[in-house]
């Protein structure tokens, strides 16, 4: 009870700054997860953490889905039309390579791993934060096509690492199927069955609330009840049919639009900030659970973390969007703002949960948690600077420069 009248304290301080903290370097997740910090240097009654994992990960899980339904409300459905080829390269080449980038820093660096535990390491940190990255997505300074991009990606390419996540721990566990059909069984579960129930779900409830709405017969305030429920809907079904319930809840979000126009602005006023009441326990949590490892950081460990959210996520980047006529200010934008958080820790938490007990079990917790540390802090504290440097590179740009319009991919050959 202790830690949860902290984290209520906590909440309550916070909105009482939150629109200066807006205005400085100082992020939501830097603010809970250093309470999180201090509180377990402080005596033994405050410290006591009496949350188990798996009620860690329902709140965890359940953060990340308001937030993906939230963020896939929000984006323009013309706009993603025309940006589709970018977002594509993001999530198959760009991906596929930092995956690989990852797995092969971890043989390198931290060594004492195998080639599937590098993998699953590799998996857990391949997706990016929607959550974290809301200054970014949320400001007008930068192009609002690169602003949907980023947010696409961040919406899918969790849902995406869970096959290769599942396959690695398979791999390593040296199971007797062998990996295609392991790859095809999970594509199946995990992404075929989540985006049948995201779009069902999202298309007849996004139906039926607009037929309400125009029939008059819903009360204002309680659109944001009946919106809230579709994410909770998917979850369930997911859960149910051990589909992705972050696919599910993203697509979900992206198509309850074609039936409900409003989706979008109350998913806003309700589900947004609901969800941001559980990133913040999460991230509060997470603070708690570093503090009992940090000791166990090591150089290794941390160099990994350095190179995760540098070189292994900008190469790829650069890589999947040749060809676009994009400029190197860009490139290096949306390389470098890809943050590590939420759905690290919620995969992080998945792999845990499944009991594998693999030998190199604690280097790959450790390296999560450095990892998310080190991006909760670099991507908070640089977003703003970086925002700035920016929109001064690309503000020389002329109108035809591909930032100012609908990304259409340029012929390569």
């Amino acid at each position: 009870m202790v830690l949860i009248a902290v984290f209520i304290a906590l909440v309550f301080f916070f909105s009482l700054v939150a629109r200066r903290l807006e205005l400085t370097v100082i992020t939501a997740p830097i603010v809970f997860t250093t309470v999180g910090l201090l509180i377990f240097a402080m005596p033994p009654w405050l410290s006591e953490l009496e949350v188990n994992r798996k009620a860690f990960l329902l709140i965890a899980e359940v953060g990340l889905v308001m937030t993906l339904f939230t963020e896939a409300a929000e984006i323009d459905l013309h706009m993603l039309k025309g940006n589709r080829r970018l977002v594509m390269r993001l999530l198959t080449t760009g991906m596929l390579l930092t995956i690989f980038l990852g797995a092969v820093g971890a043989l390198v660096v931290l060594g004492g791993l195998s080639q599937w535990e590098a993998g699953i390491l590799a998996a857990i940190l391949a997706p990016t934060d929607a959550g974290l990255g809301q200054v970014i997505v949320n400001s007008p300074r930068v192009p609002r096509n690169i602003r949907q991009v980023l947010s696409v990606e961040a919406g899918l390419n969790d849902g995406l690492a869970v096959p290769f996540l599942m396959v690695f721990i398979a791999l390593a566990l040296h199971t007797e199927e062998r990996a295609g059909a392991v790859l095809l069984r999970f594509l199946a579960e995990q992404l075929g069955y989540g985006a049948l129930i995201g779009l069902g779900i999202g298309l007849i409830g996004g139906g039926l609330l607009g037929f309400a709405e125009r029939r008059k017969w819903m009360a204002e305030r309680l659109q944001q009840l009946g919106l809230v429920a579709l994410p909770l809907l998917c979850v369930m079904a997911s859960e149910a049919v051990h589909a992705s319930m972050f696919i599910a809840a993203f697509l979900a979000g992206l198509v309850v639009q074609v039936g409900f126009h409003n989706a979008g602005k109350r998913s806003t006023e309700f589900t947004e900030n609901w969800g941001q009441l559980l990133n913040f326990f999460v991230f509060f949590l997470f603070g708690l659970f570093v503090a009992q490892v940090w000791t166990h950081f090591t150089l290794a460990l941390i160099l990994y973390a350095v190179l995760s959210l540098t070189l292994i996520r900008m190469i790829p980047v650069a890589l999947a969007l040749a060809g676009t006529g994009l400029s190197p200010a860009t490139l290096l934008f949306v390389g470098w703002f890809g943050p590590r958080g939420l759905a690290s820790i919620v995969l992080g938490l998945v792999y845990l949960e499944g009991q594998a007990n693999l030998p190199g079990e604690s280097t790959i917790r450790l390296a999560v948690m450095a990892t998310v540390l080190l991006s909760i802090f670099a991507h908070g504290l640089i977003a703003l600077p970086g925002i700035d440097f920016y929109a001064t590179r690309i503000a020389t740009l002329d109108n035809s420069a591909p930032e100012w319009q609908e990304i259409e991919e340029k012929a390569t050959g």
